[in-house]
């Protein structure tokens, strides 16, 4: 089953808090998040830097610094963000035992259909249906 690491789900949130930003807006300062979501700010730096690497965030330095998504929420997957932080997911070693094949033929289904779900769900979807609607009158 899909197991998610603390460090994971710090980025989820982290990326997510990008996403509600614009990108002519300024860029999001580490504090920001880290206050809004009760991240401890010195391991989101090391969150940070990681989705960097892996080309989800920019960086701006500077005093106006801080970090965006480096490209349009609707083009950055949840499965991106969680193998930046925690690596590809290793295919479980197959058994010899006929009944323990068996099973994991149900286990490679089950990541399957969870890798179908993270490859599928977008940043942009996840924080529209996160965003307070906007009352129109």
């Amino acid at each position: 089953m899909l197991k998610i690491s603390a460090k994971a789900e710090y980025a989820c949130l982290a990326v997510l808090e990008l996403a509600r930003h614009r990108a002519d807006e300024a860029p999001v300062r580490i504090r920001a998040i880290a206050e809004r979501h009760q991240i401890p700010e010195r391991y989101l730096v090391q969150i940070l830097l990681q989705l960097k690497g892996a080309g989800l965030v920019a960086s701006t330095r500077g005093a106006s610094g801080g970090y965006r998504l480096a490209r349009p929420a609707d083009r950055i997957t949840f499965a991106e963000v969680l193998a930046a932080i925690d690596g590809p997911e290793e295919p479980p070693r197959p058994k010899h035992e006929s009944v323990a094949r068996a099973l994991a033929t149900v286990w490679n289904r089950v990541r399957e259909a969870e890798s179908s779900v993270l490859t599928q769900t977008t940043i942009a979807q996840i924080a529209a249906f996160a965003a307070p609607p906007e009352w129109t009158i």
